[in-house]
């Protein structure tokens, strides 16, 4: 196997453009966390009266703990990646949790503009999470989306950078010059599985997305139609970086695919686990075509991530000059 060349030295000179994307992270974080955290001791600043979220006081509490937690999470890790004991953090400790938060990111940082474009082009006046009822006031929304799409941006910059410090050895080049490997047969049967798999997820919100849906669904804003939409387009990014890393027929660079797959499987699982949460939170719930598409998307993403970890492990064995 061809010898990859040792992982570059931290530029000192980017420090400053750390520290400020870590200060914007952290500081973005906080508008959410106090408003969670005001919930959870029982304010009702935001909430509309005869919102859905004043039905079920006690899992609300325990569902804005958990969400105050996991924004708590981006602070962390703003740290870790901008300190210098967080290039000795193990690699699973901490692209777990980053492939999380890219997850949950991702489609929000995508959607809601869109939303918010699709809503200034047409007549369609409702919020974007409206569904017939009441459920938080319109300033939540921008105060909230806001937020993560800052922290999706900063947060995504400084792993990009730190990523490129630590780990920038294993994606330089083109997917054709790639060498052969013992492991590729595996890589294209299983891309090839996850890709099959993709069909059930990207055919059913392409399907809501169109408003081709019946019961509960029927009759939704635009902004659910953009949102369904999003949801599959990810799911498309997903196929579209695993087939290209285990077909190799592009000259692309390898950073490509691996990227599509990185943020592609994170928004597909992730949001598939977390619409399963959010249905069996309802009284409801969700038909249980989708719960079977949340069930999928999350085999998916999960899938894929497991390929693309496989596929950079054997790279980092064959750059310590190790058998694959």
């Amino acid at each position: 196997m061809t010898r990859i060349s040792a992982p570059p030295v931290p530029a000192t000179a980017l420090r400053p453009l750390r520290a400020a994307l870590r200060t914007v992270a952290i500081v973005s974080c906080l508008p959410y966390i106090a408003l969670k955290t005001a919930w959870v001791a029982g304010s009702r600043v935001g909430i509309p009266d005869g919102s859905a979220l004043l039905d079920h006081r006690a899992p609300m509490a325990v569902a804005n703990g958990g969400s105050v937690l996991m924004d708590g999470a981006v602070v962390v890790l703003a740290l870790l990646l901008t300190r210098p004991w967080g290039l000795r953090v193990p690699a699973w400790l901490l692209a777990l949790p980053m492939w999380t938060a890219t997850g949950l990111l991702l489609p929000i940082m995508t959607g809601y503009p869109l939303q918010l474009l699709v809503r200034a082009l047409s007549a369609d006046t409702a919020g974007p999470e409206d569904t017939g009822g009441p459920f938080l006031h319109e300033w939540v929304f921008g105060v909230v989306y806001g937020g993560f799409i800052l922290q999706g941006l900063s947060l995504g910059t400084l792993f990009a950078l730190y990523a490129r410090d630590r780990w920038g050895h294993l994606w330089r080049g083109t997917l054709r010059d790639l060498p052969g490997s013992p492991t590729a047969p595996a890589l294209r049967a299983g891309a090839v599985a996850a890709s099959l798999l993709a069909l059930v997820p990207v055919t059913t919100h392409l399907l809501r997305a169109a408003g081709l849906v019946s019961g509960r669904d029927a009759g939704r804003d635009s902004g659910f139609q953009v949102v369904e939409a999003v949801y599959a387009l990810w799911a498309a990014a997903t196929v579209a970086g695993i087939l290209l890393l285990a077909f190799r027929r592009s000259a692309l660079p390898l950073r490509v695919p691996l990227a599509l797959a990185w943020g592609g499987s994170g928004a597909t699982a992730c949001w598939g686990g977390w619409l399963s949460l959010a249905s069996l939170g309802r009284a409801e719930g969700d038909a249980p075509g989708m719960v079977l598409t949340y069930a999928v998307q999350m085999l998916v993403g999960t899938l894929v991530v497991t390929l693309g970890a496989y596929f950079l492990a054997e790279r980092a064995a064959g750059s310590r000059g190790a058998p694959a």
